[in-house]
């Protein structure tokens, strides 16, 4: 019988990692249809970015409560999984409790620690439940959340407090088998599950054992489940906030970037020292901005898949905020689902794109830049640098801003100032002043 169990495992983590593989795959096709940039920073600069802002959380602390019950479910998920490892190796090998032996008085120890923590977990996910659906914090409820992002999230959170129970549970079930069959290995007294005791002492051993391995082997293909699941789901940022914030930009929050290509030209005509002509072998100017999701860089992308759609973006954004239908979540949640739609349906060029057939340009058009979102992020995502390269398309490509806007970029072009009077007149307003 140990066997036939030690083969379900081994095939269980097999279909699992082949899962798992094949979906990392996907979002790898997806984040690569950005083009190429160089990451800016040195390593120790990116490294330390990545360290406060996405391990560290730093961000998340403008919000201090919010901010301490995710340190409790992303800290205590993570260090409680370190007993996943040895989930696996009992699973594998048949042992019960592999890592006990070799720790000694350290194991109950670090056992009752875990338990501490999935206890701070429950609590903080069922927090987490009643401000989306019993308080109904604003930012969860807004038009991008409706049906499966909002089901999502819920799921995510009720998925964790089963887990932490069947922890819970099994731990119980457990510490009376240790005295009722050698097989269980001795663990000590572990204070949150022994609560629980006096409602399972009644039992009989084959109950007890049922509980104990249906526990072990519900947390364990939960574990893998929940591992696979994350890639389909918001929570993908458990993985990918670590490179976005390495690949972090390190500028002022209102620089925006300049076109190489038309910087180059324009150098070139002006003379500018350091400018290089390009009249031997020009290089063929790409499209200038974005229509569609081949014309952002890779980091744009990879920021797409990192969004958490916690909405703080949103719920800062003053354009949303006076009644806009611009929500810069949204922005990102449109440029995932684009990229998936063509790696799905292995479509390179169609009459359907990002700007137009996900995004509007009603939306686009509302954005201030004033770089709420930016500061906002807790994982450093910039929803204004996807909005800027869709309307420089507009603008350059297809000539269709607004008109307001349309003679403001006339009046810069000739007078090198929004106001249609020459430089030399700029300041004749003054004059008659007191």
């Amino acid at each position: 019988m140990q066997h036939i169990s030690q083969i379900v495992f081994i095939i269980t983590l097999g279909v699992f990692g082949f899962l798992a593989y094949k979906r990392v795959s996907f979002l790898r096709n997806c984040i690569n249809l950005g083009k190429k940039e160089l990451p800016a920073g040195s390593k120790a600069q990116r490294l330390k970015e990545m360290i406060f802002i996405a391990f560290g959380q730093k961000k998340m602390f403008k919000k201090p409560l919010a901010a301490l019950l995710h340190f409790f479910v992303y800290f205590g998920f993570l260090i409680i999984n370190i007993e996943v490892l040895e989930f696996i190796i009992d699973g594998i090998t048949g042992h019960h409790r592999v890592f006990a032996p070799f720790l000694g008085k350290l194991y109950p120890v670090l056992m009752n620690i875990f338990e501490l923590l999935a206890l701070a977990v429950m609590v903080s996910c069922l927090i987490f439940l009643s401000r989306r659906n019993i308080l109904k914090i604003k930012r969860f409820w807004s038009a991008e959340m409706q049906s499966w992002p909002r089901l999502d999230a819920n799921l995510i959170l009720v998925i964790e407090v089963l887990l932490m129970l069947a922890i819970i549970h099994m731990n119980t079930a457990d510490q009376i088998l240790q005295e009722r069959n050698t097989h269980y290995t001795a663990t000590g007294k572990l204070w949150i599950s022994s609560l629980m005791i006096p409602a399972f002492t009644a039992l009989d051993t084959g109950t007890l054992i049922f509980i104990e391995r249906f526990a072990w082997w519900f947390h364990i293909i939960g574990i893998l489940g929940f591992a696979t699941y994350v890639t389909y789901s918001k929570h993908l940022h458990i993985f990918l906030a670590f490179p976005n914030t390495y690949y972090s930009r390190f500028r002022p929050k209102g620089h925006l970037n300049n076109m190489p290509d038309v910087t180059r030209e324009v150098s070139s005509m002006l003379g500018l020292p350091g400018a290089t002509a390009t009249t031997e072998n020009p290089v063929e100017i790409g499209r200038f901005g974005a229509k569609d999701v081949h014309d952002l860089t890779v980091k744009n992308m990879m920021e797409a898949f990192s969004c958490t759609e916690c909405g703080r973006c949103t719920a800062e954004c003053p354009a949303n905020l006076t009644g806009r239908k611009l929500s810069p979540r949204a922005i990102m949640m449109a440029t995932r689902d684009r990229a998936e739609e063509i790696i799905k349906n292995k479509i390179e060029n169609e009459e359907k794109s990002l700007l137009d057939g996900y995004i509007s340009r009603e939306e686009i058009n509302a954005c201030t830049t004033c770089n709420a979102c930016v500061e906002a992020c807790p994982v450093n995502i910039s929803p204004l640098e996807i909005i800027m390269q869709l309307r420089r398309y507009i603008a350059m490509e297809e000539s269709g801003s607004p008109a307001a806007w349309n003679v403001m970029f006339q009046n810069i072009e000739t007078n090198f100032a929004p106001w249609k009077f020459s430089a030399s007149d700029r300041f004749t307003w003054a004059e008659n002043q007191e």
